[in-house]
């Protein structure tokens, strides 16, 4: 079974699947077609990747601008992790708007994040997994994002660890969107 609940911000899609365990260990069915068509979440990927993170590593917050956006599926295979959507579309009701979700790779829990949405997390556990499903395939010179600290996210870390490409981000009030 694959609980799937709307997130606050338009077309966001919390998913948690029922893992099945057992002397063996454990199996979790992270997508199931017919359950994610039900609930509006699109499941043709042209790309798959995955990342390792260490304890406080925030990553994001990123997206694809057009012609190369894409929705993406981000399943937590390993650890824990706080992840964020931002809305960036200007048409949207919830522009503007974050969401946060407390994900655990004990239960294979994704978050769909639609077109038009930056995306970030925060490693809460030792080390965390997670792997992404994407749309497009990956166009370097599309690749962007906004600075994780100018939306007004309340992170679980004061001081987390981030790249020197996600320090250098624009912020959200200089950001002028495409979506």
């Amino acid at each position: 079974m694959i609980d799937v609940s709307p997130g606050k911000i338009v077309g966001v899609r919390l998913i948690r699947p029922s893992a099945q365990s057992d002397l063996r260990g454990t199996f979790v069915k992270t997508m199931h077609a017919d359950i994610f068509s039900k609930h509006g979440i699109p499941t043709q990927y042209a790309e798959q990747y995955y990342s390792v993170s260490k304890n406080n590593v925030l990553r994001g917050l990123h997206f694809q601008t057009p012609p190369h956006d894409h929705y993406k599926l981000v399943t937590c295979i390993e650890g824990r992790a706080f992840d964020v959507v931002v809305d960036l579309r200007k048409a949207s009701p919830t522009y503007g708007q974050h969401e946060g979700f407390e994900l655990n790779g004990d239960g294979g829990d994704s978050v769909f994040v639609p077109v038009g949405c930056a995306h970030g997390f925060y490693v809460r556990s030792k080390t965390a997994t997670l792997f992404y499903n994407v749309s497009t395939v990956h166009a370097p010179s599309h690749d962007a994002g906004i600075r994780w600290d100018s939306v007004g996210v309340s992170w679980p870390g004061a001081n987390p660890v981030v790249s020197d490409r996600d320090a250098g981000l624009v912020t959200f009030a200089s950001f002028r969107t495409p979506f």
